[in-house]
């Protein structure tokens, strides 16, 4: 059976994450795109994160992030957050997670989330199993553009 490369995903914007204009305050959409992909690694590629950091001793740490708000979500609003593998190596991972309204017909933000393997005993970072690297490869779904501007201005043109 083949595994989806976009993972989609629902939830609302709740009031403890909302700033006093209603809007979803910029730090928590970090959290709930990052939750958002946690959980839907789990839902579609049995792949739990922190169990693996637990057996293996090694999981991944965040390298990087780039994020582009594009329009607020607001409070009590259900949105949509979808993810893919965009690019791998033998020791990180490179993570589009988009959010859209809920009938996705509205952008309102993308994160580029880079990742990096790292042996939690050690304090290294690590080279992927061939078994993970097997899962990327069967999953990536790359983007055209070259650079996060260049994705951003694309996903705004583009007609939903």
């Amino acid at each position: 059976m083949e595994l989806p490369k976009i993972l989609e995903s629902r939830t609302k914007i709740r009031f403890q994450d909302c700033d006093p204009f209603n809007h979803l305050n910029n730090a928590s959409y970090f959290n709930y795109l990052i939750n958002a992909r946690e959980d839907q690694l789990i839902a579609n590629y049995n792949l739990d994160i922190y169990a693996h950091g637990k057996n293996n001793g090694k999981s991944w740490v965040v390298g990087s992030h780039q994020i582009a708000y594009l329009k607020p979500a607001t409070l009590m609003e259900t949105v949509t957050i979808d993810s893919q593998l965009i690019k791998y190596g033998s020791k990180n991972l490179l993570v589009e997670i988009r959010m859209w309204n809920e009938t996705k017909t509205e952008l309102k933000a993308v994160l580029w989330s880079s990742f990096v393997y790292f042996n939690l005993r050690q304090l290294t970072s690590e080279k992927h199993s061939d078994d993970l690297l097997e899962l990327f490869d069967s999953v990536i779904l790359p983007v055209e553009e070259d650079s996060f501007e260049q994705r951003v201005q694309g996903l705004r043109l583009q007609k939903v």
